[in-house]
């Protein structure tokens, strides 16, 4: 078995935390079981672009449960926990290439790797795969089931690659699973965020300004933690609408170039590209702390910061201080990648339990349609939603009500007045 990983005698480690994070990770673990009896995923070929986290493992000896051979590689250079790939390589004989701190060169080459065991799905995070395939081995789009997407980022790629009318094979947009974004990206994202930051610096939030740039469900998080820390929130849109609901939650609003002035600590989340930019480091207080929690790290124009700085120094771990011509300076933290993964430990595993829930759900869901599915993006139906909800009800020991014959007939039919 080929594998590409740190070093192989973490294992023993790695394992332990997998089974810690096991424990709460119930609905994956329902879903294993029946995998294992039933092998929905038999002889599927499966390379997963993911973070790899204790969650993840699990979702891949789900994976491998099902009956799927599956290829792990990094999503993020930055967020790979070099005694988890170790412990799927030694325990349980899963192909990891991946390793903390690996090079944009060494990603891409981990990518064509993969691309090379012909898969039949990719489960993708942000759309590397999928696009370098379209891009350099186009071929392998004729056979291919189809795909899912972890991030509000890879779904964006995957409506311009239908636009375009390159995607000649359906994609599930897990993303937008409601057990998906409204629970990780608001709740995960919110509170690995907050941990990453803290850890990272050690620095009191409390008091300080704290600027949220973009105000979606990972910014709605962010932005809950961070005043419940204590500190003063400040968040920047271009969406009138979410800028109105930043306001009616209690949140100063105002554009970036004013915000810039202010903030303390900056966070970026919206998948876009050089949401904080030459203008705005150049106006920052003296000492300003920046870090990304949307993906990729060119959220952040760091080109143009280290185009202004005189010296770029390492403080402390995943700490850098960019010292300016003028003697101001910028700190960035994790190399403007995901910070909640690069200092931190990534969402809570109960979290990461429905999120993965929903990619191995999609895995099968493209297996039993495979040939019926049309080209382009799918939402998971919302039955299978409501299922892994249901399941994680089941799994914290709480009851719901459900409707009486009678309520369900006045909710289904015309007839029946007020």
């Amino acid at each position: 078995m080929e594998y590409d990983i740190k070093d192989i005698n973490l294992a023993p480690q790695g394992k332990q935390r997998i089974e810690w994070a096991d424990r709460e990770m119930p609905v994956l673990r329902l879903i294993r079981e029946r995998f294992e009896a039933e092998k929905p995923l038999e002889g599927v070929k499966l390379v997963a672009c993911a973070h790899i986290t204790t969650e993840t493992a699990n979702l891949a000896r789900t994976l491998q449960a099902g009956g799927a051979e599956a290829i792990l590689i990094a999503s993020n250079p930055l967020s790979t926990q070099d005694d988890v790939a170790a412990s799927l390589v030694a325990d349980w004989e899963i192909p990891v290439f991946a390793m903390k701190g690996e090079s944009t060169e060494t990603y891409m080459r981990h990518v064509r790797m993969a691309l090379e065991s012909n898969p039949n799905i990719i489960i993708d995070d942000g759309s590397d795969v999928v696009a370098t395939m379209l891009k350099e081995k186009k071929e392998l789009s004729e056979t291919i089931i189809g795909t899912t997407e972890e991030t509000t980022t890879g779904i964006v790629r995957l409506q311009a690659m239908a636009k375009a009318g390159v995607l000649n094979f359906p994609a599930m947009a897990v993303n937008d699973a409601q057990t998906k974004h409204f629970f990780d990206n608001r709740y995960g994202t919110g509170q690995s965020t907050l941990d990453g930051i803290i850890r990272a610096t050690n620095i009191l939030l409390a008091g300080k300004n704290f600027v949220v740039v973009g105000y979606g469900w990972c910014g709605k998080g962010c932005a809950m933690r961070a005043r419940g820390l204590g500190a003063n929130v400040i968040v920047t849109e271009i969406d009138p609408i979410k800028a109105i609901e930043a306001v009616m939650d209690g949140f100063r609003v105002m554009p970036m170039t004013e915000a810039c002035k202010l903030g303390d600590f900056f966070v970026t989340v919206t998948g876009n590209r050089h949401v904080i930019d030459k203008e705005h480091f150049e106006a920052m207080k003296d000492g300003a702390i920046v870090c990304n929690s949307g993906h990729f790290d060119l959220e952040l124009n760091l080109e143009a910061l280290r185009e202004m700085s005189s010296e770029v120094a390492n403080r402390r771990p995943f700490v850098e201080e960019y010292v300016g011509t003028n003697g101001k300076s910028v700190i960035v933290l994790g190399e403007g990648r995901l910070i909640n993964l690069a200092a931190a430990e990534g969402h809570p595993a109960s979290v990461m339990d429905m999120s993965f829930a929903n990619q191995a759900l999609s895995a099968e869901y493209l297996v039993k349609n495979k040939g019926t599915l049309a080209a382009g993006v799918h939402v998971l139906p919302a039955e299978v939603d409501q299922e892994i909800a249901s399941l994680k009800l089941r799994a914290l020991g709480i009851s719901i009500d459900t409707l009486t014959p009678e309520m369900l007939e006045y909710m289904t039919s015309w007839e029946t007045g007020t």
